[in-house]
């Protein structure tokens, strides 16, 4: 069982950045596809980005390519979603997620996720 906990998130302005992490609380013996994913009230909750376990492969949605960047450190097993030009229709509770899959896929569908974060919620103003 691997438990994710994410951070970081909070309000800011249009325009205004924030970085989310999440943290695994346990390496596994080969590191897991991770994704980001995103939902509000009354919708299904949305793929964002998601990177492979080696980190040499990423994919966006495309409502935040260009703005938004995945990466991870395995080291501290931990993924970062950085979220640059933020706009109001960013705002959602975000969620991280694990796949038990091998190292050197992308996973882009979420029901392929196995392990989820509690979510940390990201608000922008206009």
């Amino acid at each position: 069982q691997v438990q994710l906990e994410e951070s970081g998130g909070g309000s800011v302005q249009a325009g205004g950045s924030l970085r989310l992490s999440c943290a695994a609380s346990r390496r596994t013996s080969s590191p897991y596809p991770m994704g980001w994913f995103r939902q509000v009230p009354g919708k299904e909750r949305e793929f964002v980005a998601a990177i492979s376990g080696s980190g040499g492969g990423t994919r966006y949605a495309d409502s935040v390519k260009g703005r938004f960047s995945i990466s991870r450190d395995n080291a501290k097993n931990t993924v970062y979603l950085q979220m640059n030009s933020l706009k109001p229709e960013d705002t959602a509770v975000y969620y991280c997620a694990a796949a038990r899959q091998i190292p050197g896929i992308v996973v882009l569908n979420r029901d392929e996720y196995d392990y989820w974060g509690q979510g940390t919620q990201v608000t922008v103003s206009s």
